[in-house]
C-alpha cells in the first residue's frame, strides 16, 4: 500500500497522472485497449481519497460486470481507499430501491425475476406463437433492448425499423409478446432486471426528497466502459448528478460492440458537447501488446468509417518486439482447428502457460470442432461464458468443505499448516492430486476447478502471509459475490463479445470468412463497422502471439468458395496496399474550454512525429534530440523584444512567452495567426496581446515598441531573465500543454 497520496502517483505515465489528478469538474479520458485505464481510474479515485480531497463514501464508481466491479474495489483496497462503492448499474441502481422501496412505494418490493426467458416463452403461448429456441432467445434479447432504449410495445415495429434491427419475427407479433410479458410480470409481483433501473429512475424523478438524499450520499462519479452506456443507464446516472458536474467517464468508441443491447458511443463521443469545460485526456501508450500486434490493430481501424471511426485513436506500443501474427488459410474448419490446435501444442511445449492461450470466434456454435481439436492434442481447454466457476457442483463442495474445516481448525500458526497446506489437505478428499489426471472429459474437469482453487489459495497467502483459512474462505465468498473466478489452467475457447475486458499472450482469431465476420445479418454500414471493431477487440486481446485464420469450406472435402473477412484486405500478405492509416488521436491533455474556445488537441513532434509527453518538449514541439531548424537572428530578436515587453509589464520574461515558445516561433517561423496559434504556448489570449508583433519580428519588420541596439539589449536581457524557467507560464491557456 502506497504511504502517501503522492506515492498513489509512483509509475504512473504522464497521462495516465494526468487522470489522477484531474479531481474537480468533469473528466472524459479516452483510453484505447491495454493503456491502463482501469489503473488510472483506480489511482484517481485513490489519490483524491488519501489527499483529502474525496471522501471514501461520497464516491460511486460503475462498470458493466460484477468481475470488474470486484476487480475495482480490490485495486481501491490495496491503495489504501476501502470504503468506496464500485458497483455495476443494475447492483446499485437495486441497492437504492430495495432501501427506498417502502418509503417512496410502500409495502413489500417485488421479487427479482432472474431469468426471463420462461416467462417469455408464456407469453408467446399465450398469444399463440410458437418460438423456437433460436426466436426465444432472439424474441427476449428485443425486450430487453426496448426496456433500455425506453421504448413501449407499440412503438416497437417504427422504433425496429427505424433503427434496422433484425427482428426475429413480425414486429407486430413481438410487440404482442413484449405486451403479455409485462402483464404477467405484474400479475406475479416480480420484476426483471431492466425494470430496477426504470423503476429507479422512476422514484427519483418523482421523489425529489429520496433523489436529494442520494445525492447527499454521492457526489463524485466515475463510469468505466462509458461507450457501452444505454440511453436508460445515461438517464439514471443523470439523476444521480442532479445538474452536478463531479463526473469522470472512461471509455473508447472503438471497443463499442454490444449496441445490439441498447449500448451506444454517443454519450462518450457527445460528451465534450454536453460539458464544454471537461478535461479530456487520451490514453494511447499501449502497455498489453507488441508493436508487431498494435501495428496490425491500428491498420485495421485505418480502414474503418463512420463517427466511431472518426474519433479512434492510434496505439502506440510501449513492449519490446515481438513476432509477426500470422495469417493462415485452411481447407475445411477442422483443417483450421487442427491446425490451431498443432500450433498451441507448441506454445505449450515452448513454455507459454495453457491459461494465457485464447482461441476467439464469432459465434458460439464455433467452439465445437476446436474442444474437439484440442482434446484430440491432449490440450485441456475451457469454454469462458459456460457454466460460472462458483456454480459448478465441485466449487460449490470445496467451498463448504473449506468452511467447515476454517470454523474447527485453530489458527494455522499454533497448527504449523499454511494456507496452500490446508486447501490441498482437505480438497484431496475430493479428487485433487498434485498431477492431472490422465483422462479427459468431466475427471479432468473436476481436477481442473479444485486446482485453480488451490493456485489461488497460495497467491493468497504470498499477498496476506499473516491470514487464516477463515480469510481465504472469506475472499472465496468475496470471489463468488463479484463472479471473479480463479485461473483454470486451460486454453480458453470463447466468443470474441465474452472476450472483452480479457488478455491472453497468445490469441487466435478463427473463422475469419465472409458471412461469419462480417456476420451474414449484418447489412447497414454502421452494423458491419461493429463487426470490424468486433474483430479490433480480438485482436488487441494479445500481448505477444496472434494467429488469424480462414477456411474455404466448412466441411472436407467442400466446395471452398469462402473468402476471407474483408476486414483483413489490406492487411494480410498478398491482399493489396493497406489502406489509409488511422487518421485518430495522440495521447494527452486537452483541458475544458468555454463556449467558443479554441480546442487544442496533443501535440506531435513536427519532425519526426512522436506523441510529446514533456512539458519543455510540448513547447518546443519536437523531440529535444530532433534536428533543430532554428533561425538565430530571428530568436534573438524575439528575446529582445520579449525584455522590453516583460518591463513594460512588469512582470519575469517568462510571463510573457517561455524560452521554449521561442525557440518553436523562431523554428517554424509562422507565417500568419493560424500557423503561430498552433505553437503550444501561444493562446488566444497571447495571439490577441502579443500576435501582430511576434508576426511582424517573424517577417522581418519593425514592432511598435522602441527600439534598442542589440548589444545593450542583449546585455540587458541576460540580466533580467531568470536563469531557468519554471515549469508552468501563467499566461498560458489551461488547454494548451499536454502535460502541464
Amino acid at each position: 500500500m502506497p504511504d502517501s497520496a503522492d506515492a498513489v502517483l509512483d509509475g504512473l505515465d504522464p497521462e495516465q497522472r494526468a487522470v489522477a489528478t484531474a479531481l474537480h469538474g468533469p473528466v472524459c479520458v479516452l483510453a484505447g485497449a491495454g493503456t491502463g485505464k482501469t489503473r488510472a481510474i483506480t489511482h484517481r479515485i485513490a489519490y483524491g481519497v488519501r489527499a483529502g480531497i474525496l471522501q471514501p463514501a461520497s464516491v460511486l464508481a460503475v462498470t458493466f460486470t460484477a468481475r470488474a466491479a470486484g476487480e475495482m474495489r480490490g485495486r481501491l483496497r490495496e491503495l489504501g481507499a476501502g470504503g468506496v462503492q464500485a458497483r455495476t448499474f443494475h447492483s446499485a441502481a437495486l441497492r437504492q430501491l430495495q432501501y427506498f422501496w417502502p418509503r417512496a412505494i410502500g409495502g413489500d418490493m417485488p421479487r427479482l425475476l432472474e431469468r426471463k426467458v420462461q416467462l417469455v416463452a408464456e407469453a408467446g403461448a399465450r398469444c399463440r406463437i410458437k418460438l423456437d429456441r433460436n426466436e426465444l432467445r432472439d424474441v427476449t434479447g428485443e425486450i430487453e433492448w426496448c426496456k433500455v432504449t425506453q421504448t413501449v410495445p407499440e412503438e416497437y415495429p417504427a422504433a425496429a425499423a427505424k433503427t434496422g434491427r433484425d427482428v426475429p419475427r413480425d414486429p407486430a407479433e413481438v410487440a404482442r409478446i413484449y405486451t403479455t410479458y409485462e402483464q404477467l410480470k405484474r400479475d406475479r409481483g416480480v420484476i426483471d432486471f431492466e425494470d430496477v433501473l426504470l423503476l429507479t429512475v422512476g422514484v427519483l424523478q418523482d421523489r425529489p426528497d429520496v433523489a436529494e438524499t442520494v445525492r447527499s450520499q454521492y457526489q463524485n462519479f466515475v463510469v468505466d466502459e462509458y461507450q457501452d452506456v444505454s440511453p436508460l443507464q445515461q438517464r439514471l446516472l443523470d439523476l444521480w448528478l442532479g445538474g452536478r458536474d463531479s463526473l469522470c467517464v472512461v471509455g473508447d468508441a472503438s471497443q463499442t460492440i454490444y449496441s445490439f443491447t441498447g449500448a451506444t458511443p454517443d454519450f462518450l463521443l457527445g460528451f465534450r458537447g454536453r460539458h464544454p469545460d471537461a478535461t479530456v485526456v487520451k490514453l494511447i501508450r499501449d502497455y498489453r501488446s507488441t508493436p508487431q500486434v498494435v501495428g496490425l490493430a491500428n491498420g485495421l481501424l485505418g480502414q474503418a468509417r463512420g463517427q466511431a471511426a472518426a474519433h479512434r485513436l492510434e496505439l502506440v506500443s510501449q513492449r519490446e518486439a515481438g513476432p509477426e501474427p500470422t495469417y493462415t488459410e485452411y481447407s475445411d474448419e477442422p483443417a483450421e482447428a487442427e491446425g490451431a490446435a498443432r500450433r498451441i501444442k507448441q506454445l505449450i511445449d515452448s513454455g507459454v502457460r495453457p491459461s494465457e492461450i485464447a482461441v476467439l470466434y464469432r459465434i458460439n456454435a464455433q467452439s465445437e470442432v476446436y474442444e474437439q481439436a484440442l482434446a484430440d492434442a491432449g490440450v485441456p481447454y475451457q469454454l469462458r461464458g459456460a457454466e460460472r466457476f462458483f456454480e459448478r457442483p465441485e466449487v460449490r463442495e470445496a467451498g463448504m468443505l473449506l468452511r467447515g474445516a476454517a470454523r474447527a481448525s485453530t489458527d494455522p500458526s499454533e497448527a504449523g499448516a499454511t494456507i496452500p497446506e490446508q486447501v490441498r489437505d482437505v480438497l484431496s478428499s475430493r479428487g485433487w492430486a498434485s498431477e492431472p489426471p490422465a483422462s479427459s472429459g468431466a475427471v479432468r474437469d473436476r481436477w481442473e476447478s479444485l486446482a485453480a482453487l488451490v493456485r489461488l489459495s497460495e497467491d493468497f497467502a504470498v499477498a496476506r502471509p499473516e491470514a487464516t483459512l477463515a480469510d481465504f474462505v472469506g475472499e472465496l465468498d468475496e470471489r463468488a459475490g463479484a463472479q471473479h473466478a480463479p485461473t483454470v489452467e486451460g486454453v480458453t475457447l470463447a466468443s470474441l463479445h465474452a472476450a472483452k475486458g480479457l488478455e491472453w499472450d497468445a490469441v487466435f482469431l478463427v473463422g475469419l470468412t465472409e458471412g461469419t465476420l462480417p456476420i451474414t445479418f449484418a447489412k447497414t454500414d454502421e452494423q458491419v463497422e461493429e463487426e470490424r471493431r468486433l474483430l479490433y477487440v480480438g485482436v488487441t486481446r494479445a500481448r505477444f502471439h496472434l494467429g488469424l485464420s480462414w477456411a474455404l469450406s466448412r466441411s472436407p472435402g467442400g466446395r471452398g468458395g469462402r473468402r476471407p473477412s474483408r476486414f483483413l484486405d489490406g492487411l494480410r500478405p498478398g491482399s493489396g496496399a493497406r489502406g489509409p492509416r488511422a487518421a485518430g488521436g495522440a495521447g494527452g491533455v486537452e483541458r475544458g474550454q468555454s463556449a467558443g474556445r479554441k480546442r487544442r488537441g496533443p501535440v506531435l513532434c513536427r519532425v519526426c512525429g512522436r506523441t510529446l509527453s514533456e512539458a519543455g518538449e510540448i513547447k518546443l514541439m519536437r523531440c529535444e534530440d530532433c534536428p533543430s531548424d532554428l533561425d538565430e537572428a530571428l530568436y534573438e530578436r524575439l528575446r529582445v523584444w520579449r525584455m522590453e515587453q516583460a518591463k513594460a509589464l512588469g512582470q519575469p520574461a517568462y510571463c510573457v512567452f517561455t524560452d521554449k515558445t521561442l525557440l518553436a516561433i523562431a523554428e517554424v517561423r509562422p507565417p500568419g495567426e493560424a500557423e503561430l496559434s498552433s505553437i503550444a504556448g501561444v493562446g488566444a489570449r497571447k495571439l490577441d496581446k502579443f500576435g501582430a508583433d511576434v508576426l511582424a519580428l517573424v517577417a522581418g519588420r519593425e514592432t511598435g515598441a522602441a527600439e534598442q541596439s542589440a548589444p545593450a539589449a542583449e546585455a540587458e536581457g541576460a540580466m533580467a531573465e531568470p536563469l531557468a524557467e519554471p515549469e508552468e507560464d501563467p499566461f498560458d491557456e489551461p488547454e494548451e500543454s499536454s502535460s502541464e
